[in-house]
């Protein structure tokens, strides 16, 4: 039987037109499909979101892996989950007015900068993704993997850390604008390289652990110098411009 697209006019057999690739079958626009849409299209709540929350702190460097490889139907995009993650987290901080950096002297500086980072959360971890693959580029360069494929390796990363912060927000929450919100801000910086090193572990398994922990050390330290330099040259143009 013919069918006639009803996006392009394209006629066609099958369920998908072989002009455009939209579905044969359209649905009437109702609240049943604007659930659906949002389940399937947004949050994949079904084999998306969740599913990648679940293997990214049940066999994260395997997940990560298998992704690579090919085997990627079940995932929510990487780089869309960051921006959804970072966003929800961002919006958290902004409503919540969390203050993450606290300050006894340039208090003012300080609620600026807090200010700044949360309306910015999303574009700032998505920056810090490609400087966290630099490292790991460069100390495990022989294991077979390129730039890119790393860098979606260090992407799911940086989304299983964004998970962890989201579910401890509670305790950010509690602490806001304490003196313990800088132990809490330890707390989770301490949780953000174990979640690392774990994942490194059984990603580049053909390693030993010790070996793997090494260069995941070495991979985080040149992390750490090449962002806050970065950062520190971006503040002191900023500064200078006095934007």
């Amino acid at each position: 039987m013919q069918i006639t697209c009803k996006n392009c006019n394209q006629t066609f057999k099958g369920h998908y037109c072989n002009n455009c690739g939209q579905s044969a079958e359209t649905h009437k626009l109702d609240v049943h499909f604007l659930w659906h849409d949002i389940q399937h299209g947004l949050l994949h709540f079904d084999k998306g979101i969740l599913y990648s929350a679940k293997k990214l702190f049940t066999e994260p460097g395997i997940t990560i892996r298998e992704y690579i490889e090919g085997k990627r139907i079940h995932h929510f995009k990487p780089i869309s989950l960051v921006i959804v993650l970072a966003t929800i987290y961002g919006l958290l901080c902004h409503l919540f007015g969390i203050h993450l950096i606290v300050a006894e002297n340039n208090i003012e500086k300080a609620n600026l900068y807090n200010e700044w980072s949360t309306s910015h959360f999303a574009w700032i971890t998505l920056l810090t993704i490609p400087f966290y693959t630099i490292g790991t580029f460069v100390f495990f360069k022989n294991q077979g993997y390129n730039f890119i494929e790393l860098l979606i390796q260090n992407t799911f990363k940086a989304s299983q850390r964004l998970f962890v912060h989201i579910l401890l927000f509670p305790a950010i929450y509690y602490y806001n604008e304490t003196p313990q919100i800088n132990k809490v801000r330890l707390i989770l910086y301490l949780l953000d390289v174990a979640l690392i090193f774990w994942t490194n572990i059984q990603f580049f398994d053909k390693l030993s652990k010790p070996k793997v922990i090494l260069k995941s050390i070495l991979s985080h330290l040149l992390f750490l110098v090449l962002f806050t330099s970065f950062i520190a040259i971006t503040m002191y143009i900023l500064g200078i411009l006095k934007f």
